[in-house]
Formats: C-alpha cells, structure tokens, sequence
C-alpha cells in the first residue's frame, strides 16, 4: 500500500516503487512535449526545401521565370525548380536554384529569391533578385 503525504500543496508518494513510475512518467511526458513543441525550422533561418517537387514550390518557380520576363529581353521558358532553401520571417521567403530554357533552346541555371505572404489566401509575391 502507497501512503500519500501533502508536503506544500504536492502529494509525495512514500513508496520507492510507486516515486520511481511517477518519475518516469513525468521524464516520458516532458520528452513528448519536447518533441511535439520544437519547431522544424527557427524563425529566421535558411532551412532547405525538402520537397521541391511540391506543386507550390514548382509554381514559385514558373512565376520567378516570368516576373523576370516582363523586365528582360530574354524569353525563358519552361521552369523547374531543382532545389531551394526557405526562410520564416514577416511572410516567406524563397531562394530557388530554377532550371529554364533559353530562346535558343538550350537549358540554363538560374537562381530566384521570392518573398511571399498570406499563403495561400490573398497571396502577394515579390521577386527579389533574378539572377
């Protein structure tokens, strides 16, 4: 039999057996709060897009290729997102490694920076660098 003791509004458990579940008990509660309260990306940091393939992230990517049309003379044409990195801050951000077609019909490296807010309802997307 367990007795139970108030000490300062807590009840302490006087047997061995019955102290060492409830400690185990609360080391397995704290871990699992732990795991289920740590972000996977901090804010502010550069994290790598695990799947680029994902269709927002291919869509970042034909947009980039066209925001840099409307304000060059070349025409790319037929973008795909290769790899990337994102940032959390007042939206997101996008550093995208964009694969496209040159008017000459040969494939070219690209990189785009985008920043995006309110995804994905009222959208506003700025192009950074198109490089």
């Amino acid at each position: 039999r367990c007795k139970l003791h108030l000490k300062a509004g807590l009840a302490v458990a006087r047997n061995p057996a019955t102290m060492r579940t409830s400690i185990l008990l609360l080391l397995a509660a704290l871990g699992a709060v732990s795991i289920i309260a740590t972000p996977t990306a901090l804010d502010g940091e550069w994290q790598p897009i695990k799947n680029v393939t994902d269709p927002h992230v291919q869509d970042l990517g034909s947009w980039a290729v066209a925001q840099h049309n409307k304000v060059s003379i070349s025409r790319l044409r037929s973008a795909m997102v290769l790899s990337g990195e994102v940032q959390i801050v007042a939206g997101v951000e996008y550093r995208l490694d964009v694969q496209a077609l040159q008017g000459d019909g040969k494939d070219a490296m690209y990189k785009a920076e985008v920043f995006e807010q309110g995804w994905p309802t009222n959208t506003t997307r700025n192009l950074i660098s198109f490089e």
